[in-house]
């Protein structure tokens, strides 16, 4: 149904780099997923691709009306691209989601009706216990222990800071998102620990999660740098709090 002048219920954000051979069935399971919905829009965030996910994702917002793509010539990371997008955005309800669909779209549904009972933020939760996820051993225990060092610090009480797959309101969202620093992974974590410090009513959902045999995480060298960020995050908190 798309977005209508003016107005738009919920706007659909996909950061995108060197996502040629995912884009456009991504773009395609959305639009069937949401299609229900009264209004809403898909932004194409393509963070400085050099693989053609920007001549295809030009494609899909000509074929498209309700689909907006935003390019940069360079890389800016995941947490620039998906702030750039937010301002563009036009939606009451914000969902972003990863291209890869690691998550069940089934579950796009239960995020949007989050927010509309009432929570600032909803994000897919890997490991409550309705969970189903099929990932590599060593990075669901390096992902578990992650987790526990998050909530130890930040006492968030949040079993997974980091899936891709978030809705937000938007005046919620738009109180903290300029004090996220996070430039790539880190974003996830980083918008739900502020979002906690503030008291928003953060909701989290029991996904099925299937690890993309394409993952673009680098284990070690991703996991030493969240840390850092996390490490930045709480000396930040720690001397605010002084």
């Amino acid at each position: 149904m798309g977005g209508v002048e003016g107005h738009v219920d919920v706007s659909i954000i996909l950061p995108a780099y060197n996502e040629a051979t995912r884009i456009k069935r991504a773009v395609e399971a959305v639009i069937e997923t949401i299609k229900e919905t009264s209004s809403y829009e898909i932004i194409i965030a393509e963070d400085g691709s050099t693989d053609g996910t920007d001549k295809i994702a030009s494609e899909l917002s000509t074929k498209h009306p309700f689909i907006t793509h935003i390019h940069y010539d360079r890389r800016l990371g995941k947490g620039c691209a998906l702030a750039q997008a937010f301002k563009r955005s036009k939606g009451e309800i914000i969902v972003y989601m990863d291209v890869d669909l690691a998550t069940n779209l089934k579950h796009l549904k239960d995020l949007i009706l989050a927010i509309k009972k009432g929570y600032d933020f909803a994000t897919g939760s890997r490991y409550l216990p309705e969970s189903k996820i099929e990932r590599n051993r060593l990075r669901l225990i390096a992902s578990k222990i992650y987790n526990s060092i998050i909530r130890f610090l930040f006492k968030t009480g949040i079993k997974d800071h980091q899936c891709g797959f978030k809705a937000f309101k938007r005046a919620s969202l738009f109180k903290i998102i300029g004090q996220v620093r996070a430039e790539h992974w880190f974003w996830d974590t980083e918008v739900l620990v502020r979002a906690s410090r503030k008291g928003f009513k953060i909701k989290e959902i029991p996904v099925e999660w299937k690890e993309s045999k394409t993952t673009k995480v680098r284990l070690l060298k991703d996991s030493i740098t969240m840390f850092i960020q996390a490490l930045r995050l709480w000396l930040e908190q720690i001397r605010q709090s002084s």
